[in-house]
Parts: structure tokens; sequence; C-alpha cells
């Protein structure tokens, strides 16, 4: 803690906040159109296999029809899903946390630091909420600063110091001025429908085409001449199931690090105290209580991962935050 103290108070200038956040609700849009593609892509690749695999014929003449069709099903049900999920977003995350809702005299510090962090953050007050577990963590969620919520767990709260708890709360400040609950909410969402329709491609693969998927259950030898065309759409499969989801996962970290990085330069922007989430970032990394009652269906809402840590060289495929170490070095340089 010594040498954090004795860096001296600068660097804060070389952050350019507002490009910053403007670059990041760019790069919202453009990672949702593009996994929204995605999932076209897959419905279609799926719709254009199984039009292969229930040809009687051999010809395949009707599976363009089908991969249309199935794309543009994908493609509606991903907005669809979309909406409802950002509709309800933030309960369902609320619901699969156990974060439950405080009151002011119930919790007076918490209350109090996210009343400053809010003003400092020119945001409305927050819903304040405690997930009762001995693990240290916290995230944030609403698609609205008017309807956000920013919870921590009651370990977090007995672990804290008041400067190291407005550190967190900062953080998860910037998540809702940065747009970034929005972004993981919608990208969580199309994510898991990729992988979803993804896993049921590759299931599919058990049971159709090799043993018949015709009407009329035929083998692809006794096709007329499709049994080359059974064994293109059968790899197809496959990929889609064994590939796609690994385009979803590696689109949604693109900028995953990046994200974390803002929140946490922008928490030193609200408290001017680096030290602060320093401390607590530290205290994270030491915790060895287990959030039991995470689901890994949010993991990447909380300040760090509630079940992983990630180290400096962790991929970035599997890491859904920076490492600690990163994170703390780079808070070291703003101040």
């Amino acid at each position: 803690m010594a040498a954090d103290s004795a860096a001296p108070p600068t660097g804060l200038s070389r952050t350019d906040f507002l490009a910053a956040i403007r670059r990041n609700r760019r790069n919202t849009a453009l990672l949702c159109i593009l996994l929204t593609l995605i999932g076209v892509v897959v419905g279609a690749g799926i719709g254009w296999a199984y039009g292969i695999l229930i040809d009687e014929t051999g010809t395949g003449e009707g599976a363009g029809d089908y991969a249309l069709y199935a794309g543009g099903f994908m493609l509606l049900f991903s907005l669809v899903w979309t909406a409802v999920a950002l509709f309800l977003g933030d309960k369902l995350v609320l619901g699969l946390t156990g974060a439950r809702a405080v009151a002011k005299e119930d919790a007076p510090v918490l209350w109090n630091v996210v009343e400053e962090m809010a003003l400092a953050a020119g945001l409305p007050m927050p819903q304040v909420a405690i997930m009762e577990t001995d693990a240290l963590n916290a995230f944030a969620t609403g698609l609205k600063p008017e309807k956000a919520t920013v919870a921590v767990t009651r370990g977090l709260l007995d672990a804290l110091s008041r400067d190291e708890l407005q550190g967190v709360v900062a953080h998860e400040m910037s998540h809702i001025a940065n747009d970034d609950v929005l972004y993981m909410t919608a990208v969580g969402v199309l994510v898991g429908l990729i992988v979803l329709v993804s896993d049921l491609a590759l299931r599919s693969t058990r049971f159709v085409g090799w043993g018949g998927g015709g009407h009329g259950r035929r083998s692809s030898g006794d096709r007329k001449g499709g049994g080359g065309l059974v064994v293109i759409a059968i790899l197809v499969l496959l990929l889609i199931g064994l590939l796609s989801p690994v385009a979803a996962r590696l689109v949604q970290m693109a900028v995953s690090r990046q994200r974390e990085y803002l929140a946490d330069a922008t928490s030193v922007k609200l408290t001017r105290n680096p030290l602060g989430l320093i401390g607590a970032l530290r205290k994270l990394d030491q915790a060895t209580a287990r959030f039991d009652n995470a689901s890994k269906a949010v993991q990447h809402l909380f300040i760090v991962n509630p079940f992983r840590k990630f180290g400096e060289h962790a991929s970035a495929l599997m890491a859904t935050h920076p490492s600690i170490e990163q994170r703390i070095e780079r808070l070291r340089a703003l101040g």
C-alpha cells in the first residue's frame, strides 16, 4: 500500500471519458448487430441442413427455402427474445442472484455511499440491494439510470472500509452511466440464444442423417444420389454446433476487458481516490468465500467473476474480466 500512496495524483487527463463512452455505445450497437447476424447464419445453416436431411429426392432443391425460413425465424426470435429480456432483465438478474432491496435504515452506510456516487455521476439515485452471502462481490443492473439497482454482498459490506466501498459503488455506477448494463444484458441474451440453438444442432446429429432423417426414414444410401449432400448437411450441423458458440463467446468478450477498465477509470474520476478501489480489488482477489447462489448466466455483471479468478494471461475466450493485477496496474497509473 505504501507504493500506491507514493504514486503522484496524475494521469486522469489521459483518459478521454466522453470519447470512451461514445466508443462504448458504438461498440454495443455493432456487437449486437454482429451477434444477431451470427444467429441468422446459424439458423440458416441449420435450416439448409435439415432441408437436405428430409429431402427424399436427393437433389436438395428445397433446402434454400428452409435456410431462408430458419434464418428469418432466428432474426425474429432474436429480436423478440432480446426485447423481452431487456424489459424484464433487471428483475431476472435480481432473482438469479438473490439480491434483496433494502431501505436506508437497513444499510445507512451503503445508502449514503450510493447517494454520494449517484450525485457525483449526475445520475438518479438507484435502488440499493444486498445479497446475503459472505462472498465479496457487487453488480449493477437496470437498462435505464432511472430504474437501476446497485447490489452488493453482505460479505463486501463487512470486509471493506468506507473508501473501498465507495470505489466499488462508483465502479458499478460507472457501468450504469456508460451503458454497460444494456450491453451486458443484450449481448448475454443473444449469446445464450446462439449457444442454445447450436447445442440443439449438435445433439440432432446423433439421430438424424446417419440413421435416416427423411419422411420415409430411409438411410442416406437409399436416396437418389443424395448421400453426399446428407454427409455435408451433417457436417454443417456439427460445425454449427461446435464453432458458433465459440464465435459468439469471442464477440461477447471482444471488449469486455476494456469495459471493466473504463468502469475502473470512471470510478477514480468520481471518487478522486484510486486507493479505495485498489484496496477493494485486493480484498476481492484474496477472498475465499464462494458465491454459491450466483448463476453463470449473470457472471459477467459482477465486479469480479464469482466463480473463478483470471490471471494476467487468461484466454480472452474464457475471461469475463481482466485480471486483478492488470486492473490495479492501470489504476495506479491514473493517480
